[in-house]
């Protein structure tokens, strides 16, 4: 059994695979298409994109040529952090759609609580005039499942106030040495599944002593095993690679670390060199 074949399931009961291949940064055109399009030849079958990415046309394009049948791809997309406006949810909704070329989304999701120009600025109104059309997308059954992203615990309670149907994930950046447990526990709490972006950090784990010695004991990669710490603890790992290599291997995750060495990791220092009061786009 590959970590590939296997699911989590959303609140709603829509499952989605504990693997996600990322694209962000990934460039339109042969690169995201190439990309995308290895990812599915070697078993993945949960593909996230972003209206921002600037993407979406490469990935549908490689979704629809891939040959596999459309309900076994899980596909994600965002709806940008600065469309603040139900008006524009719906515009940018249509603009997703005609840009994937493909009959209905797996998840749609909120990409950030602010414009990315004006990161921690109060959005709390236009955030639940935007879970509105959320809702009503949901509801029209063009998607499987919604949800946010870079939402705190105070963003997802605000949502929860107006919510008919509350958020099934928030995507969040989250590695070894950056956790978020308060947002960790109340999503747990919430039956809200976490995704987590930037899963391998931005190289700060690579040349870590003591990450190279747990993954030494279990004759893995480092981002072998910061990927499966992600699985562990109940969060789902997007990694991204555009080299052939990096996508088989980001796969490799069927083997088991102690909850011994759990420990260990979930009570490491951050050695990222990301700046989390500026989360990446992620």
């Amino acid at each position: 059994m590959s970590i590939l074949t296997e699911y989590y399931t959303l609140s709603n009961g829509v499952k989605i695979p504990k693997v996600g291949f990322g694209t962000w940064q990934i460039p339109d055109g042969k690169s995201t298409y190439e990309s995308v399009t290895s990812a599915l030849e070697n078993g993945y079958r949960h593909i996230d994109t972003a209206l921002a990415y600037g993407n979406e046309e490469s990935v549908g394009k490689a979704i629809r040529d891939s040959g596999i049948d459309r309900k076994d791809i899980f596909v994600t997309s965002k709806l940008p952090g600065q469309t603040k406006t139900y008006k524009g949810a719906m515009a940018d909704f249509n603009t997703t759609m005609k840009n994937l070329d493909i009959d209905y989304l797996d998840l749609y999701i909120i990409h950030a609580p602010w414009p990315w120009t004006e990161i921690g600025k109060n959005c709390d109104k236009e955030n639940r005039d935007i879970w509105k059309a959320m809702e009503e997308i949901y509801a029209s059954k063009r998607v499987r499942a919604i949800g946010v992203s870079n939402f705190t615990v105070h963003d997802l309670e605000n949502i929860k106030k107006v919510a008919k149907v509350q958020p099934m994930i928030d995507q969040i950046q989250y590695y070894v040495g950056f956790t978020e447990p308060k947002i960790s526990t109340y999503a747990k709490e919430n039956d809200i599944l976490v995704e987590a972006y930037s899963p391998l950090a931005t190289g700060g784990l690579i040349h870590n002593e003591q990450i190279n010695q747990i993954a030494e004991k279990y004759q893995v990669s480092v981002p072998q095993l910061a990927l499966r710490f992600v699985i562990q603890n109940g969060a789902l790992p997007l990694p991204k690679a555009t080299h052939v290599e990096h996508i088989k291997d980001n796969a490799k995750l069927d083997f088991e670390i102690s909850a011994a060495d759990m420990k260990k990791l979930n009570e490491f220092p951050d050695t990222s060199d990301a700046d989390h009061h500026n989360p990446t786009q992620g």
